[in-house]
C-alpha cells in the first residue's frame, strides 16, 4: 500500500530541519519503506517534506511517521497522511 505523506515544518524551522537531516535521511535507508522522497520548497528554502511509503497499512505508516527523526524533533507543523495510487512513472 502506498501512502503519501505531507508534512509542512513550523515556522522559522529550518535549522531544526537542517541539525535532523542525516538522522532522517538514516531513517529512511534503515527502515527500507521509502518509495520517494524530497522536501517542499519555497524557492530554494525547504518547508517541509513529500514522503510516499510502501507499507502494509495506515497504522505501519502512522508508525513510521511517529518515528521519523524530523517528527521526534518537533519540526513539522501537520502531517497528513494519504492512500496514493501510483498511475505514471
Amino acid at each position: 500500500m502506498l501512502i503519501a505523506l505531507i508534512a509542512r515544518d513550523k515556522p522559522g524551522a529550518l535549522q531544526t530541519r537542517k541539525d535532523n537531516r542525516a538522522a532522517h535521511l538514516a531513517y529512511i535507508e534503515e527502515t527500507g519503506k521509502v518509495f520517494q522522497a524530497g522536501p517542499l520548497l519555497d524557492g530554494e528554502d525547504m518547508i517541509g517534506s513529500l514522503v510516499i511509503l510502501d507499507v502494509n497499512d495506515m497504522d505501519e505508516a502512522q508508525a513510521w511517521a511517529a518515528g521519523d527523526p524530523y517528527a521526534k524533533a518537533g519540526l513539522f507543523e501537520q502531517v497528513e497522511l494519504i492512500p496514493w495510487k501510483k498511475v505514471i512513472g
